[in-house]
């Protein structure tokens, strides 16, 4: 165990704000560097102006400063090959990067090899096609084989914006048609999947994975859309609730058995190096759990509800993942209830302003404020991003966590907040 770590953070929102607000709660850490990072990491460690894409920057950083280890927030960087990046660097290789190799980023990175990958392991999930701009008939025959209404996703990353809901055949034909030969979401819609509709709860479950070993961490439920009752357009995530009230013991070992499992076995099976997060997006349809999507690395804000949770020393559990020793680590949960609320900029998820001052936030009373979009400028905080602050608060149960984060989202103020006040309504 190596007391006194040096630990590199990568990413900006609120999901890495949340990480560093834990991180340096640890004994073992030294020095937190985030990089980017935003107006509140730099509250608990110290900013850094690199490009988490630029990996030979990243590398110079990390031999200059003496990291221990590199925590990678956002998928870009995973996707994109960071974690295969470090392997290959004889300077490097023995720095532990938590996150999977770019193969096993895959999960996220393509829609289709994470169906694949389901298929093969007998995982359950919607059924399915595949298509590409010389498959559009192909693609209008299988939309005609399904009920309404037809989900299309672009097979790529695509910022979360990149899947669609059609109520209609016609309009499904129509949005098919842009994906792939108007190129709607650029490069990522160069190959779209074609999904049958799952009626039921979304929620998310998140596991921490060394290749071997895991460990189920709380659930959580987002809710994605800009609008009250879950109306309107698709956001980054309008607030989030952990645990989730209808995900049970019962429900869970559905999931652990049909889901993790294979999941984390069939990591092992395919010869993909996975040291890291992997995000399970679920739905609960009549009490069965089918999969929706993967993602590499923890969801925001789920994050901001999940992380406040865990009782666990964080860098401890980090080391276990790199050492593959996580069947050693107790992980211990906070039994309470989390809530967050996110406040937003208006004209999110469209157009909006951003260097908007943001007042009151010395005034927030038993919440945690987790930054996502801010910057501070001379000592002023300003707002830089669609999503701005993640509300967060504890409660003997939602409705509690719920009022203590909606009383701190009337402290806080700038101009053009908007917020949503039905958080948790569905449950």
């Amino acid at each position: 165990m190596t007391q006194g770590m040096n630990i590199l953070l990568i990413g900006s929102g609120g999901r890495e704000h949340a990480m560093a607000w834990k991180l340096c709660q640890s004994s073992r850490l030294s020095k937190l560097y985030i990089a980017p990072g935003n107006a509140g990491t730099k509250t608990v460690g110290t900013n850094v102006d690199l490009n988490p894409l630029d990996f030979p920057a990243v590398r110079d950083f990390v031999r200059g400063n003496g990291i221990h280890m590199v925590i990678v927030g956002p998928e870009a960087p995973l996707v994109a090959g960071i974690v295969d990046y470090f392997q290959s660097e004889p300077f490097l290789k023995y720095i532990p990067v938590i996150g999977p190799s770019k193969l096993g980023a895959m999960l996220e990175g393509s829609k289709e090899f994470s169906k694949e990958f389901m298929v093969r392991h007998n995982i359950p999930t919607a059924g399915y096609g595949s298509f590409t701009t010389d498959s559009l008939e192909e693609g209008f025959k299988f939309l005609e084989t399904l009920d309404s209404p037809y989900v299309l996703k672009a097979d790529g990353l695509a910022g979360g914006k990149g899947v669609l809901i059609c109520d209609e055949l016609v309009e499904a034909r129509i949005e098919l048609t842009s994906m792939l030969v108007e190129h709607k979401f650029g490069s990522a819609s160069d190959k779209v999947v074609i999904e049958e509709f799952l009626r039921g709860i979304e929620l998310s479950v998140f596991v921490l994975t060394d290749g071997k070993n895991y460990k189920i961490l709380p659930s959580a439920k987002d809710y994605k859309r800009i609008g009250e009752g879950d109306t309107g357009l698709n956001t980054g995530g309008m607030g989030a609730i952990s645990p989730v009230p209808f995900a049970d013991q019962e429900f869970m070992n559905k999931v652990e058995e049909r889901i993790v499992k294979p999941t984390i076995n069939g990591l092992a099976k395919d010869g993909i190096d996975y040291r890291g997060f992997v995000f399970i997006g679920l739905m609960n349809v009549g009490g069965e759990p089918f999969v929706i999507e993967y993602n590499v690395r923890m969801g925001d804000p789920e994050t901001e509800v999940v992380i406040p949770r865990i009782q666990t020393d964080l860098v401890d559990l980090f080391e276990a993942v790199a050492d593959q020793t996580l069947d050693k680590i107790q992980l211990t949960v906070d039994p309470r209830t989390t809530c967050t609320v996110m406040l937003v900029s208006d004209g999110y998820p469209g157009n909006y302003e951003k260097g908007r001052q943001i007042a009151g936030l010395e005034k927030v009373k038993d919440s945690v404020v987790f930054h996502a979009g801010t910057k501070d400028s001379n000592g002023n905080v300003l707002t830089d991003g669609g999503r701005v602050l993640a509300i967060t608060s504890y409660g003997e149960n939602m409705t509690e966590a719920l009022e203590q984060s909606y009383a701190n989202a009337h402290v806080v103020n700038y101009e053009g907040k908007y917020f949503r006040t039905d958080i948790g309504f569905d449950l």
